[in-house]
């Protein structure tokens, strides 16, 4: 009992300490001369008051340095090649701003309680599956919202800022970050599902598959799709709950990926890279900055204590 206890205990204190994103900030005080204005895409959907009370929670100060518009039920159709194209369903807004090379993709959402399902990880693996690079990306709501028509926003701030990304693409980002969540909502309470660890699969398949194009040329057979997605399940501790017909979306999904383009551009491979190493690092170093303060011991000692106090009541 207390060995299953000391790694229950651990495996609490890995979760307590996973790293929930990184707090972006765009300054709109002043005009990037090299990048120029941060683009505010605002939800079609959202009255003049709510366009204002979101610009606020996404931390625009000057309207003056920023280029703002709306995203409507148009923007949806041509950038996604889906959805109803409802104006007044468009409820989620972006802030972007250009960055310089080498610097990723970072996405912060704002409104965790608003943005009720897709995270962080989730948008930026998407985002660069649509050939988006080194940008931040700031998202927010005023209303509760699934999140999913959020990229949008997001490619309509490319596109106006003269940047058109691949529309194949878009439509293949989409139904990632469709999938993904249908997955992650399917398994949300079972146990030793983390959504961190789904958003890893993701990474580590597009890299594989990224491998398998630089050192032959071709893309991956279906085989090897499946078989990349099975080694990143058991790599990120998910052969136990993901079942065998989400690993067939899955595959599906990735054949996709394939033929749009994005296993092959220089620039994905880059950003994935970069993506890997960020969501890598950060766990990292809270787990040793932890460890360093002795908080972890705090942790690990107060999870134990419990669990014992729970078995002795079950004994007694």
């Amino acid at each position: 009992m207390k060995k299953h206890i000391k790694k229950i205990a651990a495996l609490l204190a890995i979760l307590i300490l996973m790293p929930m994103g990184t707090a972006l900030a765009i300054d709109t005080e002043v005009i990037d001369e090299r990048w120029g204005k941060p683009v505010y895409v605002y939800g079609g959907g959202l009255s003049e008051s709510e366009v204002q009370q979101t610009g606020k929670l996404l931390g625009i100060t000057n309207y003056d340095n920023v280029n703002a518009m709306s995203v409507t039920g148009e923007d949806e159709i041509k950038y996604l090649g889906s959805g109803e194209g409802v104006t007044g369903d468009m409820i989620s807004s972006v802030l972007v701003k250009k960055r310089g090379e080498n610097y990723g993709v970072n996405v912060t959402i704002e409104t965790p309680d608003k943005i009720t399902q897709i995270t962080a990880d989730q948008y930026r693996n998407a985002s660069i599956t649509a050939g988006v690079t080194n940008a931040d990306i700031i998202i927010a709501s005023v209303k509760p919202v699934t999140g999913e028509s959020a990229l949008t926003g997001v490619y309509k701030a490319f596109d106006t800022s003269g940047e058109a990304l691949n529309t194949v693409r878009m439509q293949v980002a989409q139904k990632e970050l469709e999938t993904t969540n249908d997955i992650a909502q399917e398994n949300k309470d079972k146990s030793g599902f983390n959504i961190n660890n789904l958003n890893q699969v993701i990474i580590n398949v597009k890299q594989e598959l990224g491998k398998v194009n630089t050192e032959t040329g071709e893309v991956a057979s279906l085989d090897e799709i499946r078989q990349f997605i099975e080694e990143a399940i058991v790599k990120y501790d998910l052969k136990e709950v993901v079942t065998s017909e989400q690993v067939n979306r899955l595959v599906q999904l990735f054949e996709e990926y394939q033929t749009s383009g994005a296993v092959n551009d220089a620039e994905v491979k880059e950003q994935l890279g970069i993506l890997a190493s960020q969501v890598k690092d950060k766990a990292t170093q809270i787990y040793e900055d932890a460890k360093e303060s002795g908080l972890l011991d705090k942790i690990l000692s107060g999870i134990a204590s419990f669990f014992q106090w729970v078995s002795s009541l079950i004994g007694s």
